[in-house]
C-alpha cells in the first residue's frame, strides 16, 4: 500500500434506511482543513424518509468534500476524504468539489475498521471543536465569516427550539453558557442524552458544568429541580408546518420544482398503495361532546398535571381499545407468501405534515401505554417531526395510522393506506352543530370519522364494526377509556 493510500480514508454515503439508493446533502458541518474525531457528525443528509446526521468513523483532518450542499448522491459514492496522517504533505494538495474546484487525483479507498458500524441517528456523539490548520488559499471560507444576518437567523432558530449543527464560529461552548444561547450542539455522553430524553429535558436549555462544557447527569437533575416556567397553552391538535414558498421570477407563468426526498418517496408509496390494495372507505358522523368535556376534565385533573391532553389523544386511545376488541383490523397482507399477518402489537402511526412533506412516524407498542405515556409519546413524535429530525426507524413497522385532517377545517376524506398497513382513520373537524340529543335539537360537538381499509383481508362487516366501535367509545368515553 502506498504512503498516500495509507494516509487517506474515504467515507462513502451509507444506506441510512432499508433499501434506500440515494440521499441529498443538506449541510456540511466541516470544511477542508478541519480536524475531526471518530464519531463526530460531519454532515446532514436527507433521504426519501427523513433527515439524518452522518458521523465520520476516522480521526484526522478533512482533505476533500466531494460534493457541495444540495447534491443528490448515490449510496456507495465517496462524499468526504480524511487525512489520517496529517503533516506529511504540502497544504496545496487539498481542494474540494464543494468549492467548485476540480478535485485532485483521489487516493485509493480504505474500508472502516472491521466490526464497527458508524452510528447514524440517536447515538448522541458530541461534535468536537473545530481546529483549522493554517493554509494560504482555503477552498471554502471559514465559518467565522458567515454574514451577521445568517448568524442572527441561526441563533434565532436555536432560541425557537431548532437544532443546530455546531457553533457559528466553530468554537466549543463555554461551560457557563447554555448551548441554546450560543448556537452550538450540546455536548453530552450517550447515557446522559438518554436520561434527558427519558425525562423530557431539552439539552439545549441545560447549563453544563462538566469538563470542557460537557453536560452531566447532575445538570439534568438540576433542570428538573428548578422552578418550572409556565408555558403557553398548546393547541388541541398539532398545526402542520407549511412548506417554504419557492421564489417565482417576475413574469413567470410556471414554476418547476424537482421531485426528490420525502416528496418523491411519498408519491411512489401512495401510487403503489392505491393500485395494490383495494381500498374501501366508510364514514360515521357522531356526537363527540362527552369526549370534549372529558378532555377539559382531564386537563384539570391534578393526577395528570404536566400531561398534554387533547382530542387526538383520546381518539388514539379509543382506536387502541377498538383494536383490542376487533383484532382482525390490525393486520397486513403478505403477497409473496399469500398470507394474512395478524399483528399482536400496535405501532400507531400519526400522519404529520412537515416542511419536507408528509411523513408517518409511529408509536411503538402503543397498546401497552397508559394515557400519560401515550400523551408523552404523541408530544415527542410531533415535536421531532416539526424539527425535521424524525429517523427512518421511527417511520418503519407501522400497523395502523391516524390522519387528522380536522386541523385544516376539513370534515372528512378518503385517506390512502400507508404501505404495509390495512387501515387508516381520518379524523375530521369538530364543530358545534344542531343535533338531536335526548329527544331535543341542541347544539352539540359533532365530528366525522373516515376509515379506509384493505378489502383483501378486511371484510365490510369487520370494517364497519370497528369504525362504529371507535365512534361508540368516543360518544361514551368515561365508560371505556382508562388513563392510569
Amino acid at each position: 500500500m502506498t504512503e498516500n493510500a495509507s494516509r487517506f480514508r474515504e467515507f462513502k454515503m451509507p444506506d441510512v434506511g432499508e433499501g434506500l439508493t440515494e440521499a441529498e446533502i443538506l449541510k456540511w458541518y466541516v470544511q477542508p482543513g478541519d480536524t475531526v474525531t471518530d464519531g463526530q457528525v460531519v454532515c446532514e443528509v436527507e433521504t426519501a424518509k427523513a433527515a439524518v446526521e452522518l458521523p465520520i468513523p476516522y480521526d484526522g483532518v478533512v482533505h476533500e468534500l466531494r460534493f457541495p450542499e444540495g447534491t443528490t448522491v448515490d449510496v456507495g459514492q465517496v462524499i468526504i476524504s480524511v487525512d489520517v496522517a496529517p503533516g506529511t504533505a504540502p497544504e496545496g494538495a487539498r481542494g474540494g468539489a464543494a468549492s467548485g474546484e476540480a478535485p485532485a487525483e483521489r487516493p485509493a479507498a480504505e474500508e472502516a475498521p472491521k466490526g464497527r458500524t458508524p452510528v447514524l441517528v440517536g447515538y448522541g456523539v458530541a461534535e468536537a471543536s473545530t481546529r483549522r490548520r493554517p493554509r494560504k488559499t482555503p477552498a471554502v471560507a471559514p465559518a467565522a465569516q458567515v454574514p451577521v444576518q445568517q448568524a442572527a437567523a441561526a441563533l434565532q432558530g436555536e432560541l425557537n427550539g431548532g437544532t443546530g449543527g455546531g457553533g457559528l464560529n466553530g468554537s466549543r461552548t463555554p461551560a457557563d453558557v447554555p448551548s441554546a444561547l450560543t448556537g452550538s450542539r450540546p455536548l453530552a455522553k450517550p447515557p446522559v442524552r438518554k436520561l434527558a430524553k427519558d425525562l423530557g429535558v431539552d439539552l439545549a436549555r441545560v447549563t453544563p458544568t462538566g469538563p470542557d462544557g460537557v453536560i452531566t447527569r447532575d445538570d439534568i437533575r438540576a433542570v428538573l429541580a428548578a422552578p418550572a416556567v409556565p408555558e403557553a397553552a398548546a393547541p388541541a391538535a398539532p398545526e402542520p408546518a407549511a412548506e417554504a414558498p419557492h421564489p417565482v421570477p417576475a413574469g413567470a407563468r410556471e414554476t418547476r420544482i424537482p421531485v426528490k426526498g420525502v416528496r418523491k418517496a411519498t408519491a411512489a408509496a401512495m401510487v403503489g398503495s392505491a393500485f395494490t390494495a383495494p381500498h374501501v372507505t366508510e364514514f360515521i358522523t357522531f356526537d363527540i361532546s362527552r369526549t370534549m368535556k372529558l378532555v377539559e376534565e382531564l386537563k384539570a385533573d391534578p393526577d395528570l398535571a404536566g400531561v398534554r391532553v387533547n382530542p387526538l389523544l383520546l381518539i388514539a386511545r379509543a382506536l387502541l381499545v377498538a383494536i383490542r376488541r376487533n383484532p382482525g383490523i390490525n393486520a397486513s397482507w403478505d403477497e409473496a407468501n399469500q398470507e394474512i399477518v395478524q399483528k399482536h402489537y400496535v405501532n400507531l402511526g400519526i400522519a404529520a405534515a412537515t416542511p419536507r412533506g408528509l411523513i408517518v412516524p409511529n408509536i411503538k407498542d402503543a397498546q401497552d401505554k397508559t394515557l400519560p405515556e401515550l400523551a408523552a409519546a404523541l408530544g415527542e413524535l410531533v415535536s421531532v417531526a416539526r424539527e425535521g429530525k424524525t429517523t427512518p426507524a421511527a417511520m418503519q413497522g407501522g400497523t395502523i395510522t391516524i390522519t387528522n385532517v380536522g386541523v385544516f377545517g376539513i370534515d372528512s376524506g378518503t385517506p390512502i393506506l400507508n404501505p404495509g398497513e390495512s387501515a387508516i382513520l381520518a379524523v375530521g373537524a369538530i364543530k358545534l352543530q344542531p343535533w338531536v340529543h335526548k329527544g331535543k335539537v341542541k347544539p352539540r360537538q359533532i365530528t366525522t370519522l373516515g376509515l379506509s381499509f384493505d378489502h383483501r383481508l378486511i371484510d365490510g362487516e369487520l370494517g364497519s364494526r370497528f369504525l362504529a366501535d371507535v365512534a361508540a367509545i368516543l360518544e361514551q368515553p368515561k365508560k371505556l377509556i382508562t388513563w392510569v
